[in-house]
C-alpha cells in the first residue's frame, strides 16, 4: 500500500540530502514524468503521490534552510497534497513563458478551477480545488498553479483500476476547453493512488 503522510522521520537531515540530492531528484524525476499530462496548449497536470511530495518539502528545506523550524510547516503544506486512498491529487500549471501572454491568458480563464476533470470509461469526476489558496483573484484573473483533488466513488476506483480503461483528463472553460487521454502506462502507476 502506498504510503499517505510523510512524516518527521521520513526527513533526512539536511547535509545527507544535499550529499544525495542530486540521486534524489534523478529518481522522483522519473516518476514525475510518468505522472505529467500536457492538455491543451499551456496546460500540464502533475498528479502527486508520496514521492513527489517528499521531494517537494526536501526541496523547499533545502533552498529555504529554515531548520527544524521549518519541518512543519512543510509538512502541513505538502501532505494534504498525497493522495489518501479514494481520489488523484493534481498540481495544474498554466504554462507560458512571456509575462504578457501568460498576464492576457490568465485574465480570460478565471474560475478555471470549477473546470477541470478525469473521465473514467466515460464517468466525469470534477476536480474540487483547494479551499485554502485564492484560485481565481477578486478581479478574474487564475493563478498559474492550481491544486485539485479528484474525488472516487469505490465503482469509480475499480474502473480505474481496470487495465485498458480509456481515462480522459480535460478543461471545460469557455476560454480553454482541451482533452487529453492518459496513457496507460501513466493510468497503471496512478492505480496505485487508489488503493
Amino acid at each position: 500500500m502506498a504510503k499517505r503522510t510523510i512524516t518527521r522521520d521520513d526527513i533526512l537531515a539536511p547535509e545527507r540530502y544535499a550529499g544525495e540530492r542530486r540521486e534524489h531528484r534523478r529518481r522522483i524525476g522519473e516518476v514525475k514524468r510518468g505522472r505529467r499530462i500536457e492538455v491543451g496548449p499551456f496546460c500540464t497536470f502533475y498528479f502527486e503521490n508520496f514521492d513527489t511530495m517528499w521531494l517537494q518539502v526536501h526541496e523547499m528545506l533545502h533552498i529555504e534552510r529554515g531548520g527544524e523550524a521549518q519541518i512543519q510547516d512543510e509538512l502541513d503544506a505538502y501532505n494534504p497534497l498525497i493522495p489518501k486512498g479514494d481520489e488523484l491529487v493534481a498540481t495544474v500549471m498554466f504554462e507560458i513563458e512571456d509575462p504578457g501572454q501568460r498576464e492576457r491568458a490568465l485574465s480570460r480563464l478565471g474560475g478555471v478551477e470549477h473546470h477541470m476533470f478525469v473521465s473514467v470509461a466515460g464517468e466525469r469526476i470534477a476536480g474540487v480545488a483547494d479551499p485554502t489558496r485564492e484560485n481565481t483573484t477578486a478581479d478574474g484573473k487564475a493563478s498559474s498553479v492550481q491544486f485539485l483533488h479528484f474525488p472516487f466513488t469505490p465503482a469509480q476506483k475499480a474502473l480505474f483500476r481496470k487495465p485498458g480503461t480509456q481515462v480522459l483528463v480535460g478543461i471545460d472553460h469557455p476560454n480553454y476547453g482541451h482533452m487529453a487521454m492518459m496513457p496507460e502506462a501513466m493510468r497503471a502507476a496512478l492505480a496505485e493512488d487508489l488503493s
